[in-house]
């Protein structure tokens, strides 16, 4: 299985002078991430996908021996496909602004991976998002409730044609170090009281 890190967004809605993935939460967030994926010792490879959007990202995750794969930058979607479409392996994505995230979660999200479905996504119920202080942009109503997605995924990239009509299936873990995902100053501000 692959471990692959999307690493290359501009960060927008956090309204930042500097790169969103370099704040400090102990270490820089991303380093959170990959660290997790590292110490979990799931993972054949990690890959992280950054961009133009994001050269002091690349630069540090570089630094820390973390393999490359430079996109477009145009979008999740799009640079996440461009991926996939040379992957001939398992995959687990993981947005690179989680900064809970840990070895733990991770293997407790590896075990959910089925080869038989294309693409899993990890959600975490609106009920828990609220509790925990947070807020989503991008919710779906799943098993009679709205979820939230966490920007995880378990993904059979062998199966993937397109990235359009894909069959998604859906895994709920009401856990905080995969509902923290730093989108807003104010998610960054609740960060620190954690």
């Amino acid at each position: 299985m692959i471990g692959l890190v999307m690493a290359g967004g501009k960060g927008t809605r956090m309204n930042l002078d500097h790169e969103k993935l370099l704040l400090k939460y102990k270490k820089s967030i991303i380093l959170h991430v990959t660290d997790s994926l590292k110490d979990s010792n799931c993972f054949s490879k990690i890959l992280a996908l950054t961009s133009s959007n994001s050269p002091k990202t690349k630069k540090l995750l570089q630094e820390n021996n973390i393999e490359i794969c430079n996109t477009n930058g145009i979008g999740y979607v799009e640079d996440l496909t461009l991926v996939l479409q040379s992957t001939n392996d398992s995959v687990l994505v993981t947005s690179g602004d989680l900064p809970l995230l840990d070895k733990e979660i991770i293997k407790k999200i590896v075990k959910h991976y089925d080869p038989e479905k294309i693409w899993t996504s990890i959600l975490v119920t609106n009920k828990f998002l609220t509790k925990l202080g947070l807020e989503s942009d991008y919710s779906i109503d799943y098993s009679n409730q709205t979820c939230n997605y966490t920007g995880i995924s378990l993904i059979n990239s062998n199966k993937i044609n397109s990235s359009k009509n894909l069959d998604e299936n859906y895994i709920i873990i009401d856990d905080k170090r995969i509902a923290f995902n730093l989108n807003t100053k104010q998610d960054y501000e609740l960060l620190g009281t954690t």
